[in-house]
């Protein structure tokens, strides 16, 4: 079942007399429940393809329908409703609040999200129970990104939107991050999107999508994914 359907989608940024295509006339569709990768190298249009699916940016042209819902033309309100119970989102930089404990970083979705779930038991599954009490400051990369998972599963969403998650981390960390986020889909049926030029996350996914210069060059589904144990990283 689709989850996600674009139809002739732009995203055209202006700078003076200078207009940029970051996204070019782009179709797509997605699957509820998969594990996605889109892939394409620093300046393709991944994260603006990413924005526009997690609602913080709005389409030049086309339609962008989520979950039965078109998103393209919301009004503010809306796109923030939207946001706060459909999306979670995982980042390169982590973007937790460094005065707070793990715990209340998480806690934090439940004044947004509608139906939120409890933070206790998602940081249990990322495994940090014995961390609900330290600081950012007190945790290595990977546990801040785990942390950020675990928020963005607190609030309960279908789809989880993740730019470069393993960016700034180290391959051991990254994999532990990367199975964590393979097991949302397999194990939770979340629709997992996970932008990244690493051509090596492409082995894990059900979906590659590749981007090139605003327009998307291909779109192949994987029969037999490999776990992260499998991939030569």
């Amino acid at each position: 079942m689709a989850i996600i359907d674009l139809r002739d989608v732009s995203r055209v940024y202006h700078n003076g007399e200078h207009e940029q295509r970051a996204l070019d006339h782009v179709d797509l569709t997605l699957e509820e429940g998969q594990f996605i990768v889109i892939l394409g190298p620093s300046g393709a249009g991944k994260s603006t393809l990413l924005n526009l699916l997690g609602g913080l940016d709005s389409p030049t042209s086309g339609t962008i329908t989520v979950d039965g819902k078109d998103i393209s033309r919301l009004s503010r309100d809306e796109m923030s409703d939207y946001r706060a119970a459909t999306v979670g989102f995982v980042f390169q930089s982590y973007n937790l609040i460094p005065t707070l404990t793990v715990q209340e970083n998480v806690a934090l979705v439940k004044e947004i999200a509608p139906h939120p779930l409890s933070s206790h038991e998602m940081i249990d599954v990322v495994g940090l129970s014995d961390h609900v009490h330290h600081f950012p400051s007190e945790l290595s990369g990977g546990e801040q990104q785990r942390v950020s998972i675990a928020r963005a599963l607190a609030k309960n969403p279908k789809i989880l939107l993740c730019d470069e998650p393993t960016g700034a981390l180290d391959s051991e960390t990254g994999v532990m991050v990367l199975k964590l986020l393979f097991a949302m889909a397999r194990q939770r049926g979340k629709t997992v999107i996970v932008v990244t030029h690493n051509q090596a996350i492409s082995k894990m996914a059900d979906t590659v999508v590749r981007v090139k210069n605003g327009h998307i060059i291909s779109c192949e589904h994987q029969d037999n994914p490999l776990t992260a144990d499998e991939v030569e990283w």
